[in-house]
Formats: structure tokens, sequence, C-alpha cells
């Protein structure tokens, strides 16, 4: 990973073994549709970040040549959960030059161009439709933001960056607000 890659913003998706991801839809999907669900829906979120450098942090192999054929950066970072694997991702692309990164979840079938995300000086968060879970985060790259994924999220995510003393902003955006966790987020409308 080099500065000269990344410009001044990049974008961070942490993707799950495909396999292994959306369990919780198992009452509405079997495994190999949760598998091709889970696929598409971070093929897409590839596609709307396909405007900035875009790395996955993931610890499966057929992820990371997944995320390759996609022309995206691998951030390799195994065994660290997600919220120590996307603080690692966010490290490296610091270190690789980029000022902001974009941390935008693989789960988002409606997600549109992520460029707008990164236009505020602090922290942007968008969380779900549900004000629980964080959708997208926007962080300046050394600010040393502890992420705190699961239930929740978006709350503790403003309290940090109320913590660190970074300015923060909120954008409830419909598109980016469908995440696909639970069956009935298969049918929900925006």
């Amino acid at each position: 990973m080099t500065a000269a890659w990344l410009g001044p913003v990049a974008v961070l998706v942490p993707v799950k073994a495909f396999t292994e991801a959306k369990l919780r839809l198992a009452p509405a999907l079997a495994g190999p549709e949760r598998s091709r669900l889970a696929r598409s829906m971070a093929t897409h979120v590839l596609d709307a970040a396909r405007t900035l450098p875009t790395a996955v942090v993931c610890d499966d192999r057929e992820v990371a040549d997944w995320a390759r054929d996609h022309g995206a950066l691998v951030v390799w970072e195994p065994g660290r959960g997600l919220n120590g694997a996307v603080e690692a991702g966010v490290e490296r692309l610091g270190n690789a030059g980029a000022l902001r990164v974009i941390v935008t979840h693989a789960d988002l079938p409606l997600a549109g161009d992520l460029t707008w995300v990164a236009a505020f000086p602090g922290v942007t968060l968008v969380p779900d439709r549900r004000d629980d879970g964080t959708n997208v985060a926007c962080v300046p790259a050394g600010a040393g933001f502890s992420f705190s994924y699961g239930p929740g999220s978006f709350h503790r995510h403003g309290a940090e960056a109320r913590h660190l003393g970074l300015p923060l902003r909120v954008v409830r955006e419909p598109l980016l607000g469908h995440d696909v966790d639970l069956p009935a987020d298969l049918l929900a409308e925006v």
C-alpha cells in the first residue's frame, strides 16, 4: 500500500466470509442464498465506492480474492474481530496517505456515490434506519477513533466523536440507512 495509490479520502469496507455472513437471515434464506446475497450486496457497495480508492478489510481468502478481482486493495486482518479489523484498516490507510477514511458496511443494497460523506472535517455518521447501527462512518485517519460496532453503535460512535473533541455530523440518508440484517429487512421499503 503506497501513498501514491491513495488520495486524501479512501473507503474501507469490512467483509466477513460470504459463507458465514448474514446468519440472522437463516429463517428466510438457506446458506447458499445468504452467501450469494452477501456477495451481491458487497459487490454493489464496491461499485458505489469506485470513484475513491477502496480497500476491503477481511480475514477470508475467498473474500480477499473477490476484493482483488473488483479492484480493491486487501487489508488482511485475521482474528481481530470487526472493531479491531476496522481500526487496523483505518490506521493502515492513514499510514498509506489517506487523511479521511469512509468505513462503509457491505450490506447496503441501495448505496450510491459515497464521495459526499467525506465533505465534512470531523466525523460523519450515517445510522441505519432504526438509529441503532452505524452503516457508514467517515473519520479523520489520524484521530485514533475507537470503533464499537454492534447494537447501539450509532450512539457509541457519536459519543466517541465528542470524547475526541471532533465535530460531528449525522446524516440520515435513506439509501445508506437501508441495511440487510434481519428477514424483515429483505422486504423493508425505503
